[in-house]
């Protein structure tokens, strides 16, 4: 009870609410975690990380076109644009009412964003809406153009082709950013036997690319909710304890079907009434956490329980033969402690049993230290530390106890 006590207050305390006991346990037996790309494995906003220029364009002419370009866009991509001009060719202090820039805002049915300057018409934007725009104007979509592209995509990043006067002058080479600490994360768990899934709406190329930097095990590309709730079905067809997280109504199937599932408490109703547990901090990452303090969990219990087992058998193995020494003389040699009598060490045993569970509590509600190592490693430590402390303790307490209500003559 104490232990369970203990793994709610922790949970308490990294921001999340359970809402049934059963979640808890079941976090401790995950070995699937499915996490969203997004925001849990990326920082969730592409930076600029390059300008790749094309056709014998200059590569500075392309980093003032991108900038001047991205200047009215308050996306954290756009402001990266901004960023990099500045530093790589120290593009600065534009005078934007002197310019007299009519600035166009990006639009779901162009796919372009750009400014109208002096005359000229400068567009970034994906590459299919930029090859139709500049074909449309009497220019071509060149095979060099078009490679950069692919380059980019099989890297697992994102191109933005950057056009002036309908010509193509390159391309900025967008990089979703891998968190700090996350292949050290997907390591731990994996020793510990945890496989990790990258779940992200990105094609097979980029996915690929971006789950092979990060670390994970695997990855579903281009995921619907339909693919992510048939994902789960199979895993548990085979065994497996699923956990992942969401926020969205479509991650609402999936949540209800996971054995673990964490929504986000900005996300939708239905997520968090699909989950069994909410995180209030809406952070991606927290499932990590919980997985964590599940396992904590789980090793304090079995900590615990290898303890209990082996003092009880030294415990009986050291009260058994002073009980029946009476009636089989022959036991005599087993006492090995030397009780003083039956009595003495019936009541040396009941004192010592009520003391040892008082004793357990705060390493119960404490918890032990955890460990990122496999279930045959995190067992032989605990019959190595536990186990044999379990035999050793109960020898030398209830001698000790017997030695005391001797001397008081209690018995």
């Amino acid at each position: 009870s104490a232990i369970g006590i203990a793994g709610m207050s922790r949970l308490n305390q990294a921001n999340v609410l359970a809402m049934s006991g059963r979640a808890i346990e079941a976090a401790g037996d995950v070995d699937i975690l499915m996490l969203d790309k997004t925001g849990t494995i990326t920082l969730g906003n592409r930076q600029a990380c390059e300008f790749i220029p094309v056709d014998g364009a200059d590569t500075k002419e392309l980093a003032d076109a991108a900038q001047l370009s991205s200047l009215s866009d308050e996306t954290p991509e756009g402001r990266s644009i901004v960023v990099l001009a500045k530093e790589k060719f120290n593009i600065r202090g534009r005078n934007l009412h002197e310019l007299n820039m009519e600035f166009v805002p990006f639009s779901a049915k162009t796919r372009m964003s750009g400014v109208n300057l002096n005359g000229l018409e400068i567009r970034k934007g994906a590459m299919d809406a930029i090859k139709e725009y500049v074909e449309a104007h009497g220019h071509g979509y060149s095979k060099e153009c078009q490679q950069v592209v692919e380059e980019i995509s099989h890297k697992g990043g994102t191109p933005l082709i950057v056009t002036k006067d309908f010509k193509i002058l390159g391309v900025i080479y967008l990089k979703d950013i891998i968190k700090q600490g996350v292949q050290e994360k997907f390591a731990d768990l994996r020793k510990m036997g945890i496989r990790t899934i990258m779940i992200t709406g990105d094609n097979p190329l980029t996915a690929a690319a971006i789950a092979a930097e990060a670390g994970v095990d695997d990855f579903l590309a281009e995921a619907t909710p339909e693919g992510k709730l048939q994902m789960i079905r199979d895993f548990q067809a085979k065994g497996h304890l699923v956990a992942m997280t969401g926020d969205g109504t479509n991650d609402a199937p999936a949540l209800a079907q996971a054995d673990v599932a964490v929504a986000m408490n900005t996300g939708t109703q239905a997520a968090k009434e699909a989950g069994n547990m909410v995180d209030l901090d809406s952070s991606p990452t927290k499932l990590i956490e919980v997985v964590r303090i599940g396992k904590q969990l789980l090793m304090t219990r079995g900590s615990l329980t290898t303890f209990s087992i082996a003092n009880d058998l030294a415990k009986y193995f050291a009260i058994i033969p002073a009980l029946f020494m009476g009636l089989y003389p022959g036991l005599g040699a087993l006492n090995i402690m030397h009780l003083h009598s039956a009595e003495s060490a019936i009541f040396s045993a009941v004192i010592y049993n009520a003391l040892i569970i008082i004793a357990l509590i705060p390493l119960a509600l404490k918890g032990v230290k955890y460990r990122e190592v496999s279930a045959s490693k995190l067992l032989t430590r605990n019959l190595l530390v536990f186990g044999a402390g379990g035999i050793i303790t109960p020898f030398i307490a209830v001698k000790v106890i017997d030695m005391i209500i001797t001397a008081l003559g209690i018995v």
